[in-house]
This record gives C-alpha cells, structure tokens and sequence, in this order.
C-alpha cells in the first residue's frame, strides 16, 4: 500500500512555508562577480589544517616557501655560465 498518490508532487517544503515569502529579501547574482573572477580554494588535510589556525597564517607559510624556492633557484643560477 502506498503512502501518498502517486499524481501528487514530491515536494520537501511544507505546506506552511510561503515560497514567496521566503524569496523575498533575496538579490539575485549577488555573488557573480567574484564567481566569475575565479577562486582557488584549497582543502587541507587534517593534519595540515591543525597547524595553521586561519588561512593568514597559510599565506605566510606558503610566501615563505616562495621565497625560500627563490632563494634556491638563485644559488642555482649563480654558478651557470653564459655562453653570450
């Protein structure tokens, strides 16, 4: 035996909510801009995410890995010689 006629529509929202109402103080494309600017979010591991308490403490961790692979590709570049 079913629960509900299978004409009715499935519908979550319940009877008392006024679709209309709830609609009402949206903006539409509110977000957009930065959607289409783009994002990089990056999800850290676990462990990872245990030690950095906010995501500025990542950017300087990861600037300091900039500068640190700078740093080596210049010691690298130090000792080449220039056939020109």
């Amino acid at each position: 035996m079913k629960s509900k006629d299978t004409t009715e529509m499935d519908d979550e929202l319940r009877p008392e909510y006024n679709l209309g109402e709830l609609l009402k103080g949206g903006v539409r494309g509110k977000h957009v801009a930065r959607y289409r600017a783009g994002t990089n979010l990056v999800l850290l591991d676990p462990d990872v995410a245990k030690a950095f308490p906010d995501e500025a403490a990542v950017n300087e961790a990861l600037r300091l890995v900039i500068q640190l692979a700078e740093i080596q590709q210049g010691k690298k570049r130090v000792g080449v010689k220039s056939d020109t």
